[in-house]
């Protein structure tokens, strides 16, 4: 899902819905309590106007209301859908902005921004339009029975039915009290955007996730893994057939292929971050899907090609796979890594914020501070893709040393397109058309 469109879910969806609810119970009871109330006044004075009143209570407060909701459409969803595509536009040239600047794309973008906004407009418009449409309708309804109130009381009041006085006050009492059964008539309009809204915010609650969490399976000690004939595909695309694998524990297994061929894929099956179309991906001989999360996680590490880092400072950016580890620790990392001398370096060292996504930081300096993470999290078998596909070849030389001086118990699977990477391998297999060789 696009976050863009996640974003304005979570801010201007949820803020409708708490706002219509805040705003909407109490409407209701007030509307209902005044309609009792005038209903009996009215009627004390004459029956009959008593119920021409009630019906319209009625009119105005409830069918009034149902006829607009039927009559607006699909206007709502429609707006919702298109904001959220446009906060997603908008991120993405956020994100984007070198790359536009760069390539002197600037005014393309614009336009394009343009034209979605206009797209946006003319929704928003529609629905204004239904707003005042919807307006008058209500008004028109509380015109008719002012008027058929009126006339009703003029008519018992020639026939001696009701005094002068009682005329007054039935038709002036109904024709002021229509305040609240209008906040109700408006619901209609309002209703269309919220159940857009709450529609979208119910996709999100019913999304199910690619894996489930495992809390009754079992734990696990490293001790090797294996694929076996495993396939996977991104929807109709095959991506791994067949494929099998063998990991023995200690040794560094290396795994080379074309883009494409399913080598980074592997990695996150054997995170489960996805299920297996079918075969099997054991750890210790147990199927991973019968391992606790948990116990997966924590003997596990996952280094991508690019590393996410958060608003805060290096030490905490490093922290996040223990977050209980001494300064100690981080620096040890850090240093196997080689990114302990750049940091140190910095005026404020490892309390240095790297800014919104790391943009103060290179991109070799980002990935090294994701290989600083796997290394302090010290798991038993670490999963690398492309870990130096960002640095430069003397601190490419420093992580392999550190890959090299290893224990003995840690296994390291390897992805990497550099041959200088890959003799630090004990075994490299070769990765093509979704299997192994």
């Amino acid at each position: 899902r696009d976050k863009g469109d996640l974003i304005s879910v979570i801010t201007s969806d949820i803020e409708l819905l708490e706002v219509f609810y805040a705003h909407t119970v109490s409407p209701i009871c007030i509307a209902a309590v005044m309609t009792v109330i005038m209903t009996v006044f009215i009627s004390v004075q004459n029956i009959v106007l008593g119920m021409i009143a009630l019906c319209a209570y009625i009119c105005v407060g409830i069918i009034v209301p149902i006829v607009i909701f039927k009559r607006s459409g699909s206007n709502a969803d429609e707006y919702k859908a298109g904001s959220g595509q446009l906060s997603a536009f908008v991120l993405e040239n956020l994100r984007g902005l070198d790359e536009t600047i760069q390539y002197n794309a600037g005014e393309h973008r614009i336009s394009q921004l343009k034209k979605r906004a206009d797209h946006l407009a003319e929704k928003q418009e529609k629905m204004s339009e239904s707003i005042g449409l919807n307006a008058a309708i209500t008004n028109s309804v509380i015109l008719v029975f002012d008027l058929v109130m009126l006339f009703a009381g003029i008519a018992l009041y020639s026939a001696d039915s009701i005094s002068f006085s009682q005329l007054v006050i039935s038709v002036i009492a109904m024709m002021s009290s229509f305040g609240p059964v209008v906040a109700l008539a408006n619901l209609g309009s309002v209703l269309q955007n919220t159940l857009a809204s709450g529609n979208r915010v119910l996709d999100i609650l019913d999304e199910q996730p690619v894996t489930d969490e495992i809390t009754d399976g079992s734990d696990v000690s490293f001790n090797g893994a294996r694929a076996e004939n495993v396939t996977f595909s991104y929807g109709t695309e095959a991506i791994l057939d067949d494929f099998t694998l063998g990991i023995e524990k200690g040794a560094v297994t290396g795994i080379v292929g074309k883009s494409g061929s399913g080598k980074s894929t592997f990695l996150k099956l054997l995170m489960r971050f996805w299920k297996t179309g079918s075969g099997e991906i054991k750890i210790s001989d147990t199927n991973i899907n019968s391992i606790n999360t948990r116990s997966l996680r924590s003997c596990e590490s996952f280094v991508t090609q690019d590393t996410q880092l958060f608003h805060e400072t290096i030490e905490y950016n490093v922290k996040i796979a223990k977050l209980d580890a001494t300064r100690e620790e981080v620096v040890e990392a850090c240093k196997k890594a080689a990114i302990h001398d750049f940091i140190m370096v910095l005026p404020n060292g490892y309390e240095t914020q790297v800014g919104e996504l790391g943009e103060t930081l290179s991109g070799g300096e980002r990935q090294r501070i994701g290989l600083a993470r796997a290394f302090l999290h010290n798991a038993p078998l670490m999963l690398l893709d492309e870990p130096t596909s960002n640095l430069d070849s003397l601190n490419e030389a420093v992580i392999l040393r550190s890959l090299l001086e290893k224990d003995e118990d840690k296994t390291v699977v390897l992805v990497s397109h550099r041959p200088s990477t890959m003799r630090i391998c004990d075994v490299s297999y070769s990765a093509e058309n979704g299997r192994m060789s």
